[in-house]
């Protein structure tokens, strides 16, 4: 009976599992494309943030209007992004000399993933979604290690 129980326990895991998706190519590939979106600001390459978030990717996060002090939502969207990366560390001074770039999955379901970013200065949260058989960022929340930078 024991045998049973263990033997049903491990196939509603494995089915489970492979109903969801989620197998090692994904994971690589997930991570990779948060690592490219970070990478490309290091690395000063638009073409690594296009490969790794979809054209319509919105990024968030809280501002502080420095005369009112009333915070609000402030977005960035893919073009703008594109630029940054193209532009934002040109004289390599922004990142330290070995930058944070620490990625953890925190969920995979299916074509859809939440991915936890810890970088030197800040944290995105993202979403990514496996969209023709490529992996791609389509929502960041972001804050500042520190939010009074906000």
């Amino acid at each position: 009976m024991k045998q049973i129980i263990i033997l049903t326990t491990i196939l509603c895991f494995l089915l489970s599992f492979c109903v969801q998706g989620q197998n090692k190519k994904d994971s690589l590939e997930i991570k990779q494309a948060a690592l490219d979106y970070i990478e490309s600001q290091h690395n000063v390459k638009a073409e690594q943030f296009e490969r790794s978030a979809h054209p319509r990717m919105v990024k968030r996060t809280f501002w502080t209007n420095k005369i009112t002090g009333k915070e609000y939502l402030r977005e960035t969207f893919t073009d703008a992004m594109v630029l940054l990366a193209e532009t934002y560390n040109q004289k390599g001074d922004k990142f330290p000399e070995n930058p944070k770039k620490e990625v953890i999955i925190l969920d995979i379901f299916d074509k859809t993933a939440s991915v936890k970013l810890i970088a030197d200065d800040w944290i995105d949260y993202m979403h990514i979604v496996k969209l023709n058989g490529k992996w791609q960022i389509v929502n960041v929340l972001w804050q500042f290690n520190n939010s009074k930078k906000h």
